[in-house]
């Protein structure tokens, strides 16, 4: 809905332009169509591109959603060249020709401005983009699912008390393999589980870990009278069976030990439950426990299971693949704007407006949070063709009243400002609006996505209208220069 607006101003703002300056409905909307069917049958492929990169994401419902986004965008492309403007001619419209109205003369002005002070703009924005972007070194990609909503609901207000006053809601589970059948009776087994068992305790977020080894020492205290002398793993093998027999023979049926012995009593089950932990400190702590196993027990090798294990690695292999996706997007579309262009040097310099506005918002993200989930790793993806929409138009009517109306660098950029300035404008105040009352959301997904959206589409079009201009006409000058 986002682009079919976009598509829809600025077909529409060029159509009012032109009856304003005397020109008959349908004259008006077959030059509509020229100047934009060219930026807009871009930004609809770019845009598909960059939801086509939530492919590379580890979730299907992110994958689905790209799909379907991508297939709605080149509908949407179809019905902003062939229903809407179909619709413009047809239904009755009265414009004054008065020649331009307040907004176009509003945007005159400003251009007036930026040429003005192209150079204090160039080196100031210049200044504020590379802080803006070192702001990505802030960022830490994790992840924390209790947190996902926020206090307002009764599920954070629970899982916070049981975080803080009671065990945690994380948990690694591991199978312990003893190499044999029945091979977790020899004391040789329960004193290297308790050694591994206490190696993980030392570990901050470690809350409490479960394991057998304690039980078997609590059984041999309590056949010899409690004497504390006897908390430890029993002597022979044989009595440790026994005490395990006599274990499972005493409890009430379903407090047995089958959750933590499996059937052939080759392995164990321990459980390490963590307290205020991310998905990053999760899988920090099965490193460490792994690169322990390999060098002190390679005998008890085994992988860590369980939801928040498995949350833990989804969280990063998404982050990671719709980075790689992202990336491999922009270079595709900085490839099809050079050919949408015409040329090599605003291809490139379109990479400008193109990928700051995502690494200066992430930028601000990493001062102001520092932390990215699997929600924010698809603005970039999701804000891809919005950012292009705004670059392509205005570079097209740049180039347009280069090539076409022999302008100069200012005067073109005069041009621009005052055929798209007005258009763009609306359209980012109402994307931001909207974005901004999604951010209100208690569902932290939602809201951290809305707020990094909106920042970064506010910047794409401060880039477009305050540091894009000033760049080109600096190029342009120093090229008619040398000539």
């Amino acid at each position: 809905s986002a682009l079919t607006i976009a598509h829809c101003v600025h077909i529409m703002s060029t159509q009012r332009i032109n009856m304003r300056l005397g020109k008959s409905k349908k004259e008006s909307v077959n030059e509509s169509l020229r100047v934009n069917l060219q930026p807009v049958f871009m930004t609809a492929i770019t845009t598909a591109i960059g939801f086509l990169t939530m492919h590379f994401s580890e979730a299907p419902p992110f994958r689905e959603l790209g799909y379907m986004m991508a297939f709605g965008n080149i509908i949407l492309f179809l019905h902003a060249v062939i229903t809407l403007p179909a619709l413009l001619v047809i239904l009755p419209s009265k414009i004054n020709t008065t020649g331009y109205s307040r907004a176009e003369n509003y945007m005159t002005k400003l251009s007036k401005f930026v040429i003005k002070k192209r150079k204090i703009l160039l080196y100031t924005n210049g200044f504020i983009i590379v802080f803006l972007c070192l702001g990505i070194t802030q960022i830490k990609l994790d992840d924390t699912w209790t947190k996902y909503f926020d206090k307002r609901f009764e599920i954070r207000k629970h899982s916070d008390f049981v975080q803080n006053n009671l065990t945690g809601l994380d948990a690694i589970e591991y199978s312990i393999p003893s190499g044999s059948s029945d091979g977790i009776n020899a004391p040789e087994y329960w004193s290297k589980l308790e050694k591994l068992a206490n190696r993980i305790r030392q570990e901050p977020n470690v809350n409490h870990v479960t394991t057998l080894s304690d039980s078997i020492k609590r059984l041999n205290k309590a056949m010899n009278g409690d004497n504390p002398d006897f908390y430890a793993i029993p002597e022979t093998r044989e009595l440790a069976a026994q005490y395990l027999l006599l274990y499972e023979l005493s409890v009430p049926f379903g407090l047995d030990l089958n959750d933590r012995i499996n059937v052939n009593k080759s392995s164990t089950r321990l459980t390490v439950t963590l307290q205020n932990a991310s998905n990053d400190d999760i899988r920090d702590l099965d490193k460490i426990i792994q690169d322990y196993l390999d060098k002190e027990i390679p005998e008890f090798k085994t992988q860590g299971t369980g939801l928040s294990m498995i949350f833990s690695q989804f969280s990063k292999r998404n982050i990671d693949s719709m980075l790689v996706g992202t990336t491999s997007a922009l270079v595709l579309i900085s490839f099809l704007l050079i050919i949408a262009l015409r040329s090599l040097k605003f291809g490139l310099i379109s990479l400008i407006p193109n990928l700051f506005p995502a690494a200066m918002g992430f930028g601000l993200w990493g001062f102001m949070q520092g932390e990215v989930g699997v929600a924010l790793s698809v603005v970039a993806a999701m804000t891809l063709g919005i950012v292009v929409d705004d670059t392509v138009h205005y570079l097209s009517k740049y180039l347009r009243g280069r090539r076409e109306e022999g302008l100069s660098p200012e005067d073109a950029t005069t041009y621009a400002f005052k055929n798209v300035g007005f258009a763009l404008s609306t359209t980012t105040i109402a994307l931001v609006a909207g974005f901004t009352i999604l951010s209100f959301s208690g569902f932290k997904v939602n809201s951290d996505m809305a707020i990094l959206t909106a920042i970064t589409i506010a910047i794409a079009l401060f880039i477009d209208l305050f540091f894009l201009p000033t760049l080109l006409m600096t190029i342009e000058k120093n090229k008619l220069k040398k000539q």
